[in-house]
Parts: C-alpha cells; structure tokens; sequence
C-alpha cells in the first residue's frame, strides 16, 4: 500500500516556500525550478526525485543579508542566545501531597485539554464558531457536545460518533498524549542522561511510524534511511518549525519542577529528533514554563520564565511579547484573536500548525483566562488552528498551578482516569498512574 503521506506533495513545496521566506531566505534562483516541478504529478513515485532535489536545494540556501533575527538551533548556541537577565529559579517548597497534586493535576490538566479540542481539531473558525453559536456552546465553557438537529450536523459537516460529550468515557489516543507518555518512556529507559539518539531509537520501537504527524513523520522516515540526530530534523523537512515539538514539551517540565532551564535542556534534546529553530524554541519554551508554574501561580512570571530560555532575537519571542504586550495594553480577548487570524492565516496548513501561531494561541489563552481552569483551555480553543494540542497546553500549565484537587470536576470526571496511547506498554492506563511514575522520578533526581 502507498502512504502519501511519505510522499513531497504539493503542498509540502507550498510549506516550503513560506517557510523559506520567513527563514530570510531569497528563493529567486528557485524561481524556474519551482515552477517546474510544481507542474509534475508528484503522486508519481517517477518525479518524486525532483521534488526531494528541490528540498535539498532550498535548505542549502544562504540567509539573506539584513535578516533581523538570531535563531540557532545547537543548544549552545541557544544559551549564548537568550536574554542576558534571567532571575534565578524560585525554590521548590512543595510537600509529597503538594507537589504529587501538581503533577496529577498537569497530566489531568493535559488530557482535559486536549479533549475539549480534540472533536473540533481541523475546523476552521466560521464553522466552529457557527455550530458553538447555533447549538448555544458560545462561548466555550464546557466539553463541546453533538446533541444538535440533524440539519445542523449537516450544515456542519459534524460526525455524531466524533469524540464529543456524549461519546466519551476516557481519554482515546492522541499525538498530543502519545508524546507525553513517550518523554516519560524515555527517562524511564534512559535516565536523566538520555540523547536525542535515545529518544529517536525509543520512537522506532514502540511508535508506529503511521502514529506520527508532520515534521516527526519526516524524521520518523530519515531515521529509517539511517539520518540521525539531528540531521533527520532537517534532511527534505518542510515541516521543520511545526507545532509538533511543542506538543512534546510538557513531560520534561513535569520532570524538572522548579527548573526551567533543565526542563529546557530536555526539551532541546527531544526537539532536536525533528525540528529546528522556532520549532525547537517552541518545545524548550513550554517546558521552562511548565518547570515555572511548579514554583509560581502568576502566568506572567510563567511566560517570562520560557522566554528566558529561548533567544531573545527570535520570531517566536517577539510575537510571544507582542501578546504579552496586548494584555497590558488591554486588547478585549475577541480582538486578540481577530488580531491573531490577520497575522496568520488559518486556511494554509504551514500558519494553522506552526509553532508560532500556535505559540500566540497558548499565550491568549493563558493571559486571558486568567486564574480560572476552563476559562483558560476554552480561550486556548475557540479560536481555532491547532484546538486539541493548545488546550492540552494550556490545560498542562494551569493544572499545574491549580493541582489536581483544585480542577473542576466537569473537566475530569469524564476521562474516568483512563487514558489510551499509541505507545507500547502503555495502551490502556490510569491517568493517576502515571501521575505516580512522574513523581517516582522526580523523586529519583539525584
């Protein structure tokens, strides 16, 4: 059977092109070839050479002079690279009960998350914010529901069996989680010492690669052609700077509480399979702000504790400022997003799963939803793009800084503590479980 998905389409040459651009890069003598192999019928295993030439020729390009940002993607680089002022990380003083409640709260707080987006994932904003208005779920403040006349179903192309209220009764399997259960995979095998080879090794073994999306599908492939770390991240990747390694994030903050840089470190290694630059900056990002809100309930502080990990001239810094900017200045939260979707386009697949635009939407959600739980993974997945894997985000932070005891029970009591990954070993599990093994190797940290 052929997976086109393995495939350069052409909509990876379109990904291409834009990621160029914001890259700095002048694609002018690439122009013709472009063009050309546009043109072909890439569905054609006969053409696919030229496609993947034109990938190799793309990436070998200079960047042009002029080009305000600093974004390198080798984690000494990066520290070089960050704010020059970083204050030194607030103490853990967290008891047993205290501190497992945080992290039995991250990963309910990730699964709920996750879920409330999860049914919706793909919808552009007219046709989720029509049916959320026409079926009275507007504003989001609950597990979006299908109990709508069938003429509405329609009209919005909604599939009743879809993972909605009624539906479920545990978390099913999502990238979102997989890779969660994945980062804990790993320390459990490898240690606190773990590589970015450990990690791609560990996804060749248990993750199917048809289990994997994007940018971690192209490295999944460079693997298997022997491309290692961290080559495989770039070799004919469009999807370079995606949202993938920013979903993979949340672990290495639950793993490192108190410690945004070593959460950052973490996360570098794990990023560093799939993605660079902003890609990367994304994944170290979270991290640090996840290892933040372990030691902090202020979402500020929690935002400036992932930017200090990250370089201070990046796209992904400057537009995550640029919300933090809009807060003070008090931007009503419905003109934040209007403002979001003039930035980035929702109907091209390179802005809707970007890191950057995705990063903007977690940003909203957190500064806008205040201290409220739901408020804030609502506000993460109203406004569409990337819904399941920004409210899992959000959902991560705020259970953090709520804890597990403190999260509403309309939010958590529809997963009956029961999560389904794609992972080996860990098909079918108790959420609380693995709440308990994250906190077994916290404890083990030398």
């Amino acid at each position: 059977m052929i997976h086109w998905w393995l495939y350069v389409s052409k909509d990876d040459l379109q990904s291409e092109r834009l990621q160029c651009a914001q890259d700095g890069k002048d694609l002018t003598p690439l122009e013709d070839e472009f063009r050309r192999v546009e043109a072909l019928d890439l569905t054609d295993p006969a053409n696919q050479p030229a496609a993947q030439a034109l990938l190799d020729a793309t990436i070998a390009l200079p960047t042009r002079a002029g080009y305000p940002y600093h974004e390198p993607s080798t984690l000494g680089e990066i520290r070089v690279a960050r704010p020059k002022k970083r204050g030194a990380p607030k103490p853990l003083n967290l008891q047993r009960n205290r501190l497992f409640d945080k992290v039995y709260g991250a990963w309910l707080g990730r699964v709920s998350g996750c879920l409330l987006g999860k049914p919706v994932e793909r919808w552009m904003r007219p046709r989720l914010w029509g049916y959320l208005r026409e079926t009275g779920q507007f504003p989001l403040g609950d597990y979006i529901g299908v109990d709508a006349p069938g003429e509405t179903l329609e009209r919005y192309e909604v599939d009743p069996k879809g993972c909605f209220r009624e539906n479920v009764d545990h978390m099913p399997e999502d990238d979102d989680t997989n890779y969660t259960t994945i980062g804990l995979a790993v320390m459990k095998r490898h240690g606190r010492g773990f590589t970015s080879l450990d990690v791609a090794n560990l996804w060749l073994q248990e993750m199917p690669i048809l289990h994997t999306f994007t940018a971690e599908r192209v490295a999944y492939r460079n693997l298997c052609l022997l491309i290692p770390p961290p080559a495989s991240a770039s070799h004919r990747n469009v999807h370079r700077e995606w949202i993938g390694a920013q979903i993979r994030a949340d672990f290495w903050g639950y793993s490192a509480p108190g410690d945004p840089e070593l959460a950052a470190e973490y996360a570098w290694r794990d990023a560093s399979v799939s993605h660079v630059k902003n890609g990367v900056y994304g994944e170290m990002w979270v991290a640090a702000m996840i290892a933040s809100a372990f030691t902090t309930d202020d979402v500020g502080e929690v935002l400036d504790a992932g930017l200090t990990q990250i370089p201070t001239r990046c796209r992904l810094a400057e537009e995550v400022r640029e919300m933090m900017k809009w807060r003070r200045e008090g931007v009503a939260y419905d003109d934040a997003v209007d403002r979001i979707h003039e930035v980035w386009d929702e109907n091209r697949l390179h802005d809707w799963c970007h890191t950057i635009s995705n990063a903007r939407i977690v940003a909203l959600g957190l500064l806008w939803g205040g201290d409220d739980f739901g408020d804030s993974i609502a506000k993460a997945v109203q406004p569409g793009f990337d819904t399941d894997c920004n409210g899992a985000t959000v959902g991560s932070i705020m259970g953090v800084i709520h804890g597990a005891s403190k999260i509403p029970g309309k939010w958590t009591r529809p997963l009956n503590d029961t999560l389904e990954t794609g992972v080996s070993g860990y098909h079918r599990v108790s959420i609380r479980e693995m709440a308990e093994e994250t906190l077994r190797l916290i404890e083990a940290r030398p």
